[in-house]
């Protein structure tokens, strides 16, 4: 069985670091992205996930050189998102230095760009990001542009499609639980991660040890931290030390520079 991941989420918009409040709602500065990045390198994490919150011609040649200066420093993988809608996109993002690029938009305008990407880079490269929330009592729906226009999908059924495109992981971030650090959505982890056999990435809502711990125990694969780390004293070395004494198969600790 695989090991379980810990993985933090950098949102970038114009060069920095940022972080909000369920997609929108009071976003702060979070920080440089390249120097970020080594210290959470040092603290030897999984992973690292980078998304451009607002994508455009500029932002994406930013991304690309952002993407550059941290590869060449730190060398764990590296997932990066945002405004990715061609296999140019995805091409230039891995020749900047990205393992894993994730698609939201594209996917949900085309279901069989994930398909067609997938058979040219290989499915080990595309995330499919899903954001979600609830819309009427017990009733979730997918949305895309950045959490701004729903679409008719629950996220089980778009989970589903996408594993059948041929993704090769699944990023379920409830929009409701961004930044609450209230804890993750386990309904819906356990839902989607026991109907799939593609790994499911959970992200939103880490606030607790705890809620790290309950969301791998509900079948996530790896879990995505932002807030936890910026604003709390909460770090990487305390997470991994917590999931090993609590019996969650996590990595060792070690820097990729080690």
């Amino acid at each position: 069985m695989l090991k379980k991941r810990i993985i933090p989420k950098f949102l970038f918009n114009n060069g920095r670091l940022v972080k909000g409040l369920k997609f929108h709602n009071n976003h702060r500065e979070a920080g440089n992205p390249i120097s970020t990045a080594k210290v959470y390198d040092s603290y030897g994490v999984d992973e690292l996930i980078f998304l451009n919150i607002f994508p455009g011609d500029e932002s994406k040649t930013q991304a690309l050189g952002m993407i550059r200066s941290v590869s060449k420093d730190v060398f764990m993988p590296l997932t990066v998102g945002g405004g990715v809608n061609s296999l140019k996109d995805i091409h230039d993002l891995l020749q900047a230095g990205a393992d894993k690029v994730s698609i939201n938009t594209a996917a949900l305008d085309n279901p069989s760009f994930i398909n067609e990407a997938a058979k040219h880079f290989g499915s080990q490269c595309i995330v499919v990001s899903i954001d979600y929330k609830e819309v009427a009592p017990n009733v979730f729906r997918v949305f895309s542009h950045g959490g701004t226009t729903e679409k008719d999908f629950d996220p089980l059924v778009w989970s589903l499609k996408m594993q059948e495109n041929n993704c090769g992981e699944i990023l379920l971030t409830s929009i409701d639980r961004d930044g609450t650090m209230e804890g993750y959505d386990l309904d819906m982890i356990k839902l989607v991660s026991h109907s799939l056999f593609v790994p499911v990435i959970a992200s939103s809502g880490a606030g607790s040890l705890n809620d790290c711990m309950l969301a791998l125990t509900a079948g996530a694969s790896a879990i995505t931290i932002s807030s936890m780390f910026f604003f709390t004293d909460h770090s990487p070395i305390k997470v991994r030390s917590f999931l090993r004494s609590s019996g969650i198969d996590v990595r060792a600790s070690k820097s990729s520079r080690n």
